[in-house]
């Protein structure tokens, strides 16, 4: 042990200075546990989480409600075949639709199903009786799923109805059909064909949580040169190179990283075998190259904002916008023209164009160059900074 330590300290003392700024900043990331936790064990706890929480890809048996006023053979049809759909799971029957309104701002239920009095006979009398279903949107995965079982199944109910009476005047069941729906869908999702949202969401989610981590990190790491007063030490290692000194920080960091988002890679792409036409070495090569533009962006980030806790809290505000202007749940090319010409500025937009590019389409990156060269141009930035980030290091004071 006693030997082992001797060599560091020899190699720390009569390496190269670029060497020296290697286990200067290994050491330092090393001996404290933020890092580890930020770099390591937060990633793959979100990664964990988030997979495993949308296992099953969508979720089953949402508890919903039905109040059947007709308590008619067909009524209780529509709710047997209701209750038979995978995403529903009818708990309760309510006698009225004031209770089935107040079990669902309970949080009790996420919606019911309302079969009004006189439903059969208006049906044979074809008087067009009208279904009601109320979903509580205020939870929009539920709220979705819910909606689409019960308009699915009233729209099923309207076409048996009507097939009735289509076979009381004689008709075959090729002319019923026919009449009934003239135009057969067939609907072949692409990308993701089980509607998987595991598969949706994870693969967004994820690297989102890490590039946020990222951010806060190159900012934390450069922040706190300031706050202990150890920033003229480190350039006076440096030789006075800010350059130095920065790609030692930002290699170090971005070793680990760069691990922990392979292991994602290989968890997501090798052992949940989600959809990757791509292969999982294009894949781990996308995650690089995020990895890096959001180290610049950092860099970008404190250079702006010298001070710890604004840059930090600018670090977390951008990661966290990232997820809604990233494309993944609102198309950008709908969004205000302002604010399509913002998400260039946000490294998780580019990787997510080039994970539908990679992953999903299997085309080269090349097929996808805008968003391949603007992460590239992130990966600069650090190089533009260099005269404005070596003046703070030097003369600028922690501000708390």
């Amino acid at each position: 042990m006693l030997s082992d330590k001797h060599t560091l300290r020899s190699a720390g003392q009569h390496g190269s200075p670029f060497a020296r700024l290697l286990l200067r900043e290994w050491q330092r990331v090393a001996r404290q546990p933020l890092y580890w936790f930020a770099m390591v064990l937060a990633p793959l706890f979100c990664c964990l989480y988030f997979t495993t929480l949308m296992q099953q890809g969508l979720p089953e048996s949402l508890p919903a409600g039905v109040v059947d006023e007709d308590g008619t053979s067909t009524s209780r049809n529509l709710v047997r075949n209701l209750d038979a759909f995978q995403m529903v799971s009818l708990e309760r029957s309510y006698a009225n639709v004031g209770e089935a309104r107040r079990a669902m701002q309970r949080g009790e239920i996420y919606g019911f199903y309302l079969i009004p009095r006189g439903t059969a006979s208006e049906a044979q009398r074809q008087r067009v009786p009208t279904l009601s279903f109320y979903t509580n949107y205020s939870y929009l995965v539920a709220g979705s799923l819910l909606y689409r079982d019960m308009r699915t199944m009233s729209e099923l109910a309207s076409g048996a109805a009507a097939r009735s009476v289509l076979y009381a005047r004689g008709a075959t069941e090729r002319q019923a059909m026919a009449y009934l729906q003239p135009v057969v869908i067939d609907m072949h999702p692409v990308g993701n064909p089980w509607l998987n949202y595991n598969v949706y969401l994870s693969n967004i989610l994820i690297p989102g949580v890490l590039g946020l981590f990222v951010f806060m990190m190159t900012v934390y790491g450069l922040g706190t040169e300031l706050k202990h007063r150890t920033a003229g030490a480190m350039m006076r290692r440096a030789g006075g190179s800010m350059g130095r000194a920065l790609t030692a920080k930002l290699l170090v960091q971005g070793a680990v990283f760069v691990l922990t988002g392979t292991l994602i890679v290989l968890w997501l792409y090798g052992w949940l075998r989600f959809p990757c036409y791509g292969g999982l070495w294009r894949m781990a090569c996308v995650m690089l190259l995020f990895i890096v533009a959001c180290q610049g962006f950092g860099v970008l980030l404190f250079t702006l904002m010298p001070t710890l806790r604004l840059s930090l809290s600018g670090a977390s505000l951008w990661g966290v916008i990232s997820f809604s202007i990233s494309g993944m749940s609102f198309p950008v090319m709908a969004m205000h023209p302002v604010l399509q010409g913002l998400a260039w500025l946000f490294p998780l937009r580019h990787y997510y164009m080039l994970y539908v590019n990679t992953a999903l389409d299997g085309y080269p990156l090349l097929n996808a160059a805008p968003y391949l060269m603007a992460l590239l141009a992130f990966t600069l930035l650090p190089a533009l900074c260099l005269p404005r980030l070596r003046h703070i290091m030097l003369h600028t004071a922690y501000v708390p």
